[in-house]
């Protein structure tokens, strides 16, 4: 039970973490574009990291209950 609640903080906190991280890149983008009316190359690798990062953490998790759901099915139908 008390590790089921660790795994769900640990995936609320990888999701916040994806959330925020793409929220930033926008909100720099957007100030920087409004202020200089161009985006510094520094914003863009903060951009091109951030989604990349956060894609990696909803794709990962997609991907291994994929691998699972796939494991469970094919087991399924063997027994």
């Amino acid at each position: 039970m008390v590790l089921t609640k660790q795994k769900d903080g640990f995936k609320i906190t990888q999701y916040a973490c994806a959330v925020l991280l793409v929220s930033t890149s926008i909100a720099l983008a957007f100030s920087q574009a409004l202020v200089t009316n161009d985006i510094a190359q520094g914003i863009l690798i903060y951009i091109a990291q951030a989604f990349l990062l956060a894609g990696s953490i909803f794709g990962l998790d997609y991907y291994v209950k994929r691998i699972k759901y796939e494991i469970d099915r094919t087991s399924g139908h063997k027994e």
